[in-house]
């Protein structure tokens, strides 16, 4: 979301462990709103089991009020690329839909998002996407080890998906996150390696590709939120929020079993810095 950025507040192990409620309450909801997911159902009935399902356990739903943001979640089908408003439309069998789920609990914000596909019918290009999406995210989040710059990051997504015959979403980027929702670095889904800021321990960012079966391009619309694709292509969107450690990154909110072997299998050696 558009937001003036805090500068880096580098975390502790104390900021880390006050942090985890929240990330995890984020990876349940958003497993639980993806269980919900069918056809006949609306984005804006997911946004209303969101909001219940994250005040009941104590927390916030972060977007809510947020610049004016009206809900409690994000919602993005077929060709809205970010920041859908959820609406009373129903979803349909084969639709490509993104929820993005961000709370705040014990102080600390935690952001995570994901894709699938409205179950009923296939829909091969969008299983596609969502596959080389989520993959990007990983090798993303691979880079991001004490030492190395942004820029690594962002190159590591960016080969992957143009590989693939898809393109990177500029205008929109990951961030920092912690006590604010949006804190200094961004973090961008394409760049050159050995570029950018270095990365430091404690650094806490979401990782979140954007990515378009067509154009990279992208308009608002006059609602002054929801992100299309300008070409009327699918997008996709994965994200985690992770820790730069002296080692291997820190997937803050990885939860389910799926989710630890995609992890697993694109992780660099681990090595200390």
């Amino acid at each position: 979301m558009e937001a003036e950025l805090v500068m880096a507040q580098i975390k502790t192990l104390e900021d880390l462990e006050r942090m985890a409620p929240a990330c995890q309450l984020a990876s349940e909801t958003l497993e639980y709103l993806q269980q919900a997911v069918r056809a006949g159902i609306s984005t804006l009935e997911l946004d209303a089991l969101a909001e219940k399902y994250i005040a009941d356990r104590g927390a916030i739903a972060s977007p809510k009020g947020y610049r004016g943001y009206p809900n409690s979640i994000c919602t993005a089908v077929n060709d809205v690329v970010v920041h859908g408003i959820p609406t009373a439309k129903p979803l349909e069998e084969g639709d490509l839909i993104t929820i993005d789920v961000t709370v705040y609990k014990n102080g600390f914000h935690g952001d995570k998002a994901a894709t699938v596909i409205v179950p009923g019918k296939r829909n091969l290009e969008g299983e596609r996407l969502m596959r080389v999406t989520e993959a990007a995210m990983y090798l993303g989040i691979a880079e991001a080890r004490a030492g190395a710059r942004l820029g690594d990051v962002g190159a590591a997504i960016q080969e992957h998906v143009e590989a693939a015959g898809f393109s990177v979403v500029r205008d929109f980027c990951g961030h920092g996150i912690g006590r604010m929702f949006h804190e200094d670095p961004q973090v961008l889904n394409y760049g050159q390696r050995n570029t950018g800021r270095k990365l430091r321990p404690g650094m806490v960012f979401t990782v979140e590709p954007m990515i378009n079966a067509g154009t990279w391009e992208v308009r608002i619309l006059r609602d002054g939120w929801t992100v299309i694709t300008r070409d009327g292509s699918l997008s996709a969107q994965f994200e985690h929020t992770i820790a730069v450690t002296a080692s291997a990154p820190r997937v803050l909110t990885l939860f389910t079993e799926h989710e630890r072997e995609m992890w697993a299998s694109y992780q660099k050696p681990d090595r200390a810095v």
